[in-house]
């Protein structure tokens, strides 16, 4: 009963998980040990969700915490991981997620991989996941001028690298 119903909700969350987990930390691995954390948090979850955007708010704010246990860990701080260090592994790796893209999405998605984290993070969320600044605002935990204003400057730094890299600044 319990491996069917994490079945159901792989199909139906795992991939969007999987794709931020991804973005975040960069290592195929690590996004999906937490993933696992993520969707067993979900079995174990007792309360029913009022609405399925509650349900998916849940996820993105319990997957967004236990990245960040995830990193803050002092084992992961002290390892270092081979994909990381070479960016041909991290671009075959995304392939490899991201098959269904065009190569023009493959290109923009390398593009916000490689932005800073506070950047990528709002990027993510507003491109790829569909929510509002105020909804982005409300799972940061930051004001949505903040969240407009970190959307207008990974805009910009995503512009600029993708017409000549960072090396104009």
């Amino acid at each position: 009963m319990e491996k069917e119903l994490l079945e159901e909700l792989y199909h139906r969350y795992g991939q969007e998980i999987y794709r931020y987990l991804y973005a975040i930390c960069r290592n195929r691995l690590m996004a999906e040990d937490i993933m696992q954390d993520v969707l067993l948090s979900l079995i174990k979850r007792s309360d029913p969700f009022e609405t399925e955007e509650h349900e998916r708010a849940w996820i993105l704010r319990i997957t967004i915490n236990k990245c960040k246990n995830h990193l803050k860990s002092s084992r992961i701080k002290n390892t270092i991981s081979l994909d990381d260090t070479e960016n041909e592994a991290v671009r075959k790796m995304h392939n490899s997620v991201s098959e269904s893209f065009t190569e023009e999405e493959s290109y923009v998605m390398d593009a916000v991989l490689a932005l800073p984290e506070k950047y990528r993070t709002p990027i993510h969320l507003f491109y790829y996941d569909g929510y509002s600044i105020k909804e982005i605002a409300q799972i940061l935990k930051k004001k949505p001028a903040t969240v407009g204003t970190l959307l207008a400057r990974g805009r910009n730094m995503l512009k600029k690298s993708m017409i000549g890299g960072f090396d104009d600044e």
